[in-house]
């Protein structure tokens, strides 16, 4: 991480001082005006040219003396060749010097915002300006307010180091910014590697970096609870297990220590009924855990499916004395019939399990405008509020006792929750003082003639 910090800092460093650099250089060389008084050379250049053609050398001179006294440098009027027309000098050299440097009068100067350049510097330097028609220049030698000194120089102020600074100090504040959740992370998914499940990096950022953390935790809570599942799973198993297989032990031993051998073979039958159940029951929670984009689907009538569900669970509900109740409106949707069928079964067959004697339980399927909802209440103890969020969890049990009799290994409600999953709805359960009410809500997705199987059938 500390490789990709130096990358960033580097580069915010390098963009701003070559982006200050290259604004400053191309303002110097090609917007700042090359003569700032030029308007004023103008009018110097023309009076001097008004006197020379007017009275001659002797009108230049008295122009040239009051120039002098007034403005406290020297001046000359040349023609177009650089001859000095009251001395003779030849100024062309320092006129062409003049144009090569665009009127800047021999400075190398601050062409740059971080360092000063200078050339070899003069006593003096010289402005010239021409006349339109070529004719004459006005040429004046100003004095070097620097010293005179021959030789290239590279001056660093002092201001430098202070912008340089704070460039540097705000260019680290960002990269630190910008790097910094990737470090939590780093730690984090470090921590959680070494076996602490609990690590997460909780990050309050809007950006993309505070959803990437937020990802990175959302993957870590799915991985602990997948662990903490698995680790239920298989103590689950080996008590459901252990259980049928001391029976089976015992009565095998009993058949061959002279029991009653019908007795002993009842006994078997039944326990290898419930490992057979039971392995029945695993097999489809590991189907309903496969694949959850593919899904075999067709036109299901769910009035129709409730229906012969109550049809099959009646004789259940009769010989324990409990009454159903159904309102069901007429829907159909596209899903899978089978899986439909083992979640709706699934709760129903549960309420019936679940309700007292001489009690009902209440059937409701109804419609909406966006989804289908089929909810189921008994009029039994209810379950208690903790254990609500985990009734759907594979093998939880409210009951300590696994026994047949009280309600099976908790599977049911687990693929009855995975099946309404893969049709993209929801499941919950609510006290409702008395009973229990399952609700299933499943969105109304449209009824197609030829259904699309984009997997094989769970």
């Amino acid at each position: 991480m500390s490789r990709l910090f130096s990358k960033i800092l580097l580069w915010f460093l390098l963009t701003v001082i070559v982006s200050t650099t290259a604004s400053f250089y191309i303002w110097n060389v090609f917007l700042r005006p090359s003569q700032p008084n030029m308007g004023f050379r103008t009018y110097e250049l023309r009076e001097a040219r008004a006197a020379w053609e007017s009275e001659g050398k002797a009108g230049l001179e008295r122009f040239m003396t009051r120039y002098r006294d007034a403005m406290g440098v020297e001046a000359a009027l040349t023609d177009g060749d650089g001859k000095d027309l009251l001395t003779g000098r030849d100024w062309s050299g320092d006129i062409k010097s003049n144009a090569g440097r665009g009127g800047r009068g021999g400075r190398g100067g601050p062409m740059f915002p971080f360092i000063r350049i200078e050339t070899p510097r003069p006593a003096s330097f010289v402005n010239s300006t021409a006349s339109r028609d070529g004719k004459y220049y006005f040429v004046v030698v100003f004095p070097n307010r620097e010293p005179q000194r021959s030789g290239w120089s590279v001056e660093v102020p002092q201001q430098t180091w202070w912008m340089l600074g704070f460039i540097a100090t705000l260019c680290y504040l960002l990269a630190r910014h910008l790097t910094s959740p990737l470090r939590t992370m780093q730690k984090t998914i470090e921590r959680f590697g070494h076996g602490d499940f609990s690590a997460r990096v909780n990050s309050r950022r809007g950006d993309e970096l505070g959803q990437l953390a937020r990802t990175v935790d959302q993957m870590a809570e799915r991985i602990d609870l997948l662990l903490k599942s698995q680790r239920r799973l298989l103590q689950d198993i080996s008590h459901e297990l252990r259980s049928p297989l001391a029976r089976l032990g015992v009565a095998v031993e009993l058949a061959r220590g002279g029991g009653d051998a019908s007795l002993a073979l009842t006994r078997v039958e039944r326990e290898a009924d419930r490992l057979n159940t039971l392995v029945g029951e695993l097999i489809q929670v590991t189907r309903a855990e496969g694949d959850p984009d593919g899904l075999a689907t067709e036109a299901v009538q769910l009035d129709d499916l409730v229906r012969t569900i109550l049809d099959d669970v009646h004789i259940e509900a009769q010989k324990k004395g409990v009454s159903l109740h159904p309102r069901i409106s007429e829907v159909a949707i596209q899903g899978n019939p089978e899986l439909l069928r083992r979640a709706y079964e699934n709760i129903i067959r549960n309420a019936i399990r679940y309700s007292p004697e001489d009690c009902q339980v209440d059937v409701t399927l109804t419609l909406t405008a966006t989804s289908v909802s089929l909810a189921v209440r008994d009029y039994g103890p209810g379950v208690p509020p903790e254990s609500l969020p985990s009734i759907f969890d594979p093998f939880y049990r409210v009951e300590k006792d696994r026994g047949r009799t009280s309600g099976g290994v908790g599977l049911g409600l687990a693929i009855a929750r995975r099946a309404v999953e893969l049709h993209h709805g929801t499941m919950r359960a609510v006290n409702r003082d008395p009973g229990l009410e399952v609700e299933i809500v499943l969105p109304l997705t449209p009824v197609t003639e030829q259904s699309q199987l984009t997997a094989q059938a769970v």
